[in-house]
């Protein structure tokens, strides 16, 4: 992908509900890639085990282009399930023909995709409806974890190309992605080159993405690489923090509690689930907690992600550490 003085302008960074319930499904028939995922895909496969998934399956073939569609890159910073859900609906029917063609060249089109050819408006509907239902038992409950891990993901690649630019930002997104004198390479099994121009580039986190990273460049959207976020291992560990007894004895436990738990970004909403508390009551002690120095503020997009200072950190280490 070669970046010009423009293209750089245009990078930007979204979360995708859609992206993640796609990939999620790989996951559910295979947890033995991704065994961290493990007590998601137990209680997934429960919560889907009457949901007839083969349809979703048969259009997400692996090891060719899967169709675009079923998963488009967000226009904004966060995409909700419903308004991504309406977009895989109204899809125009030759397009979603075209794809799923596409996805099929060369080989036998599966029976359970036929309706894409027969009748390939009602085919995207029912496929939406599908997903919905999808979303709904296997993603919906544990949306606002994943949300916020993903927003953390946001947060620190934004700090790092405000710090250092192209060069840090794209230093640590994979092994397999390299940046050198204006030329981003990904290490795929096909080749190709992209003059990124004023399209610019989509970066989308992922939870569910590990460990390759997806590419999207079809010239129809906007530059797409979806990449493995941050922090995944810590994604389905038991959610209540212990603070340390003397930093509970200087703050208060509740306090304390809010402070240690922000090892990571999270929102109110998330602080509030995994302490067990009220948001309002949450809100008050970060507001507490921002005044003193020891917590800041981020908005991303429309939430706003909360994550220890360096004081902070330094007090918490303090509290912690032997002796």
């Amino acid at each position: 992908m070669r970046f010009g003085a423009r293209a750089l302008a245009h990078v930007r960074f979204a979360i995708s509900p859609m992206i993640e319930a796609r990939r999620s499904l790989r996951v559910l028939d295979d947890p033995g890639g991704q065994a961290l995922h493990l007590p998601w895909v137990i209680e997934a496969r429960r919560r889907t085990a009457d949901l007839d998934l083969d349809p979703l399956r048969a259009v997400d073939r692996r090891g060719v282009y899967t169709p675009d569609f079923i998963s488009p890159p967000p226009d904004g910073p966060l995409a909700e399930p419903e308004e991504a859900l309406a977009a895989i609906a109204a899809t125009p029917a030759a397009q979603a023909r075209a794809e799923v063609q596409r996805t099929y060249r060369g080989t036998e089109l599966p029976a359970v995709l036929e309706p894409f050819v027969d009748d390939p408006a009602a085919a995207v509907v029912a496929l939406a409806d599908l997903m919905r239902a999808y979303w709904e038992r296997a993603l919906a409950p544990h949306w606002p974890r994943i949300r916020a891990l993903l927003e953390g993901d946001v947060l620190h690649r934004a700090r790092q190309m405000a710090d250092g630019g192209a060069q840090r930002l794209f230093a640590d997104v994979d092994p397999t992605v390299s940046w050198s004198d204006g030329v981003l390479r990904i290490e795929k099994p096909f080749d190709e080159t992209l003059d990124l121009e004023d399209r610019g580039l989509l970066f989308v986190p992922s939870v569910f993405a590990w460990p390759a990273v997806l590419l999207i460049t079809d010239p129809k959207w906007q530059p797409t690489i979806v990449y493995p976020a941050r922090g995944v291992g810590t994604l389905w560990e038991p959610a209540r923090p212990a603070a340390a007894d003397a930093l509970a004895a200087l703050l208060g436990r509740v306090r304390a509690g809010v402070l240690t738990a922000l090892d990571r970004p999270r929102s109110t909403t998330d602080l509030a689930g995994t302490l067990g508390l009220s948001a309002g009551g949450v809100s008050q002690h970060l507001g507490v907690l921002r005044r003193a120095g020891l917590v800041h503020g981020h908005r991303v997009g429309r939430v706003v992600l909360y994550l220890r200072s360096p004081a902070g950190d330094g007090l918490v280490a303090a509290a912690t550490s032997e002796g």
